[in-house]
């Protein structure tokens, strides 16, 4: 049987100023599957963090709902708390009553009504929750960009430049996208070329493909951007019918094919 704990934060009068926190801890008693209830004027304190270790202990509790701010602030705080108290550390919940509730509500009768909705919620959630163990999986630091237009060749040099390997992935024959065929852009009305050229050209020295030639005209091609400077590939095979922004790339020379590039 789950014996769950409720904390309600006051915040000083961040939430204290319009939600009753008196009465949402109160009401949480009621709930099954809760043991424990009380408030506090600031749980990320560390007498706020004190009680609840305490009462983890006290009360044996399988599970820790905390009614305060936003979890992107202080869930890392609390799920540390229960870890020293020796209670699995994801059997945490945050019931954000500050900025989902009373930041956002006036009336205190109200803000109290949701906020004790919300901390029901929150433990509906963790009486679901199982006890989690942290760990580590082994990732290939390589990216897919998916699209060779303007967009996908400043993310894929904006990634090469962080030292990365990148894959461009593109439908069509050539890169350039949409822009290539511009005359135009808006609203400075410069050229695409202009604004295309120089990118494929600062992306130039780390291109290189496996393949001069597509196997189908609806496979999509592969370039690899390289974060090495000893990489001078550039895109090896550009239709006389490519814009000519993507044109500017057939006359460059070819470089070594990289095994680890496919045309797929």
């Amino acid at each position: 049987m789950q014996k769950i704990g409720v904390f309600v934060c006051w915040c000083g009068s961040n939430i204290a100023g319009t939600v009753d926190v008196h009465a949402v801890a109160e009401a949480m008693k009621n709930v099954p599957g809760v043991v424990y209830a009380t408030d506090y004027q600031y749980m990320c304190s560390e007498v706020g963090q004190q009680k609840i270790r305490e009462a983890i202990a006290e009360y044996g509790l399988t599970g820790v709902v905390v009614c305060s701010c936003s979890p992107r602030m202080h869930e890392a705080t609390f799920r540390k708390t229960a870890e020293k108290a020796g209670l699995n550390p994801y059997m945490v919940e945050i019931a954000n009553i500050r900025e989902q509730c009373s930041w956002i509500h006036k009336d205190k009768e109200v803000g109290t009504e949701k906020a004790i909705t919300l901390a029901k919620a929150a433990v509906a959630k963790v009486l679901k929750n199982a006890p989690l163990t942290a760990g580590t999986s082994p990732v290939i630091k390589r990216a897919l960009v998916i699209g060779g237009g303007i967009a996908g060749i400043q993310t894929a040099l904006d990634i090469a430049d962080a030292g990365f390997e990148v894959d461009i992935v593109e439908k069509s024959p050539t890169i350039g996208g949409r822009m290539a065929q511009l005359d135009k852009t808006f609203p400075t009305l410069d050229c695409a070329a202009c604004i295309l050229t120089p990118k494929m050209v600062d992306a130039a020295p780390r291109r290189s493909t496996s393949s001069p030639t597509p196997r189908s005209k609806k496979s999509p091609a592969s370039w690899a951007t390289s974060p090495s400077p000893s990489a001078k590939g550039r895109a090896m095979w550009t239709p006389p019918s490519a814009p000519a922004a993507a044109r500017a790339w057939r006359n460059a020379p070819p470089a070594r094919a990289r095994t680890s590039s496919t045309w797929a």
